[in-house]
């Protein structure tokens, strides 16, 4: 077996980590139901719909009807899970995101599938990169980033347990899983610190966390000993792993988004009140262009090398003051 294919081999879907742990928690509760805009082959729930038929509402694509179908059925006592790509149900739907399932404060589970550019070719139109910076300003509504399929799995099993609104951002695009100790824990509102270090810190989520520690190794070898942090809860945030990281005098954030009002805006929010400090945001400033995903993270430099690149330049502004 050659190396690429092995390589190949441990890379995940999370959409089949939602998915698969959706089922399992739906075969002891009966209350868990889905509702999708013929999303369901995307949204990997071909096997929940093959289950239970009767437990998948698939309203078409009509996206506002959707998420209060999803509103409808948490009134009657059930737990929907509203699956769609990402960039139409938090588009097409962000009224009734805010009326019926925030305002409200009704336990309504979104799932934003395919998120940031993991429509690739399909173009800005499918791109969803702006979903962080609409839904942070809502109220009552807590928000997941997982970075690979074992936090999609406990973020799927959070998001059943709790009562109110949860929104779970899930890519499509392959990831390995990432190394964690053993009986590591997901817990909302806790930061997950990969790597320890004090020159720097890289604060990341999503697709963006397993290119942030490579990014630490590659720094690592260039004698900059940086922090690692998984910040895939963006709402409840975790004030005082950021407040830490600031410590270091150098913070740079990555997300799979846009630059403006996402990961990088919470961190810079909480950075300007307690503790300031340089700070680079990176991810996607303007409408990402068509093109392959390998394209767009290589154009703005979301890769290993661009990350690594970013830290070493907010260090040497440090140096220059």
């Amino acid at each position: 077996m050659s190396a690429l294919a092995e390589k190949e081999e441990k890379l995940f879907d999370c959409r089949v980590a939602f998915a698969s742990t959706l089922e399992a928690l739906a075969e002891d509760n009966t209350s868990i139901v889905t509702v999708v805009n013929d999303s369901v082959g995307s949204s990997k729930l071909g096997g929940f719909q093959k289950r239970w038929p009767e437990r998948l509402v698939n309203v078409g694509i009509a996206e506002q009807n959707m998420v209060g179908v999803g509103a409808g059925l948490a009134n009657g006592g059930r737990i929907p899970f509203v699956s769609a790509a990402g960039c139409f149900l938090t588009a097409r739907a962000l009224e009734q995101i805010k009326a019926d399932v925030c305002y409200t404060n009704t336990n309504v589970k979104l799932v934003g599938q395919s998120s940031g550019v993991a429509y690739g070719e399909l173009g800005p139109t499918h791109h969803s990169i702006e979903d962080m910076a609409w839904l942070r300003a809502l109220p009552n509504l807590r928000i997941i980033v997982p970075s690979d399929p074992w936090e999609t799995s406990e973020a799927v099993r959070l998001a059943a347990s709790v009562d109110g609104p949860v929104y779970l951002r899930i890519s499509r695009f392959p990831v390995p899983a990432i190394a964690r100790p053993e009986g590591a824990q997901f817990r909302l509102g806790v930061a997950e610190t990969l790597k320890p270090g004090n020159d720097a810190a890289i604060i990341a989520n999503g697709v963006m966390v397993h290119r942030a520690l490579e990014a630490a190794a590659k720094l690592a070898g260039q004698g900059i000993d940086a922090r690692v942090i998984n910040m895939s809860s963006i709402a409840p945030l975790d004030i005082e792993t950021i407040v830490s990281a600031a410590g270091t005098g150098a913070v740079v954030t990555v997300e799979e988004g846009s630059v403006r009002g996402g990961l990088g805006g919470a961190v810079a929010e909480v950075m300007a009140e307690h503790c300031p400090a340089r700070l680079k945001i990176m991810g996607f400033p303007e409408f990402a262009p068509t093109g392959s995903i390998s394209f767009l993270y290589s154009h703005f430099n979301l890769t290993a090398d661009g990350i690594a690149a970013s830290v070493r330049g907010v260090l040497e502004a440090g140096n220059d003051t």
